[in-house]
């Protein structure tokens, strides 16, 4: 067995209540972490002309899965808010103490996200969530954490982050979380923090038909759709001691699409 030096650590994993976040809650704890389980609390009805493409599960979820994990607590915030990077920490440390790993998971997609279709509101909940709140999080768990502790950051991007036609908010939101995780990186290793990104391909968390499961099997090269658990394992590697001297990368877990 390869000792992960992740238990007894302080994990807080953002939009966790279901899918790929609930798969790394459940990773960390595997490893013997302790783990905060984020999750927004209510989701506003779209705006007019707009349709959220993930229903985002509740408080209920969140509470079941930290119920199922040793050590794990359920904690809500609105990322979309000034203040909620403090916020989060703040009761993350009153339950938990440090955060030793950030997730920076919890994602804003919405419809239609076209160029000809683009809003400032639109872009607004976009960046606010997916670009946005990554770094106040980070900034956040830079100002707390102790000197030479050895804190790190994995940001969960996309695969198609570098040409996301379609999803004009979406994918530029997120190639701007990976131009912060290499950005943060160098502003960071001096200090010890690592920041790595984790790019999904499309995996599998109830938004796929079975028309599009086979659509997307026949451009994978491994032949498969992604499972939760496949991202999971790869953030757990990266926040683990083995990856100790990887920083400012992107690790592509999408069975070779989008290559």
């Amino acid at each position: 067995m390869i000792d992960t030096g992740l238990a007894g650590k302080t994990v807080l994993v953002t939009g966790a209540s279901g899918g790929i976040g609930a798969a790394i809650a459940r990773a960390f704890a595997e490893q013997g972490a302790r783990v905060a389980v984020h999750y927004l609390e209510s989701q506003d009805a779209a705006p007019p002309g707009a349709r959220w493409e993930h229903a985002v599960p509740g408080k209920e979820a969140a509470q079941g899965l930290a119920a199922e994990l040793d050590g794990a607590v359920a904690v809500p915030a609105d990322l979309s808010r000034p203040d909620a990077a403090a916020h989060l920490f703040d009761q993350v440390e009153a339950a938990l103490g440090t955060v030793d790993v950030l997730v920076n998971n919890a994602a804003h997609c919405e419809t239609p996200d076209g160029v000809d279709t683009a809003t400032f509101a639109g872009l607004d909940r976009h960046y606010k969530v997916n670009a946005i709140a990554p770094v106040l999080l980070t900034s956040e768990l830079v100002r707390r954490a102790g000197p030479g502790d050895g804190a790190c950051v994995v940001n969960i991007s996309t695969d198609a982050a570098r040409a996301f036609p379609g999803q004009i908010g979406y994918g530029t939101s997120k190639a701007a979380l990976e131009g912060f995780t290499r950005g943060a990186a160098l502003d960071l290793a001096p200090s010890g923090i690592r920041v790595n990104a984790v790019a999904p391909g499309p995996v599998q968390t109830g938004w796929l038909s079975e028309e599009a499961v086979e659509e997307v099997r026949a451009v994978v090269p491994l032949g498969r759709v992604g499972d939760p658990e496949d991202i999971a394992d790869g953030v757990v590697f990266l926040a683990s001691r083995q990856a100790r001297w990887i920083t400012g990368q992107v690790l592509q877990v999408a069975g070779g699409h989008a290559l």
